[in-house]
């Protein structure tokens, strides 16, 4: 499983990519994110599914972009060069791998800034080789495992959030999808474009350095629970035959 993160803001993109891969029972550590920078061209690539599609999709990708650069003035045209890759590896391999059983899952988010974009764009790309662009009202994508993430960022995660929100967002959604993924882990690799800068940042964290914003927020989860408004239960709680109504806890949590 994976979890790669793609957002849009006001401000320019962030992606965030766990590192995991998982083969049987081993696991190793690899990128999931690339990054193609050139001149006024600024793109980042993450990308779920089985690993030796994504391997052989990317490679022929760069190879096209090292000989056909200057086509690509607009990020949809190289996401549309990257989606004629992925079709190239189905045809080379997809029935191959059906027929023992492995399924052709290759799912991308392609997200930069070209020269003739007049803003960042972010897609995310089918195994098909079709795609859709985000939009402001949901403005993030995940793909791999997209469920535990999903709801942090529904509620918290606006197209006008400052780029500080979205990175505390992006990484609490990745957190509370490793708690509940075996296949999720860190290392973590960021990238951050800033609208306009056609230069893109990245940064590696391993879990030493977060351990501690983790386990800060573990602890205001649980004290908020403990702490939630109790009136609409006390009448319920009362018919349960509880000897007094129900009161918020005031014993420490684990931790505290």
């Amino acid at each position: 499983m994976t979890f790669c993160l793609g957002m849009k803001i006001k401000d320019g993109l962030l992606g965030i990519a766990d590192t995991r891969i998982t083969s049987g029972t081993e696991f190793i550590t690899a990128r999931k994110l690339t990054i193609h920078q050139y001149g006024r061209h600024s793109m980042f690539l993450m990308s779920s599914g089985l690993r030796s599609v994504r391997d052989k999709a990317v490679t022929y990708f760069e190879e096209v972009i090292e000989e056909h650069s200057q086509d690509f003035d607009k990020l949809y045209k190289a996401t549309n060069a990257f989606a004629e890759q992925v079709r190239r590896v189905a045809r080379e391999d997809k029935a191959s791998l059906e027929e023992n059983h492995v399924p052709f899952n290759l799912h991308a988010l392609v997200g930069g800034q070209l020269e003739r974009d007049s803003e960042p764009k972010l897609y995310q790309l089918y195994p098909e080789g079709n795609w859709v662009e985000i939009s402001q009202g949901t403005p993030y994508f995940i793909i791999g495992a997209y469920t535990y993430g999903k709801p942090l960022l529904d509620r918290v995660l606006y197209y006008d959030s400052s780029l500080e929100v979205a990175l505390k967002a992006g990484y609490l959604a990745f957190d509370a999808t490793r708690k509940s993924s075996n296949d999720v882990a860190f290392p973590i690799d960021v990238v951050v474009y800033q609208k306009d800068s056609f230069k893109m940042e990245t940064i590696r964290f391993e879990e030493s350095q977060l351990r501690d914003i983790s386990k800060w927020w573990q602890k205001h989860l649980e004290r908020g629970v403990r702490e939630l408004p109790t009136d609409w239960l006390n009448d319920f709680l009362e018919r349960l035959e509880v000897a007094q109504p129900f009161s918020v806890s005031t014993a420490p949590g684990p931790g505290e």
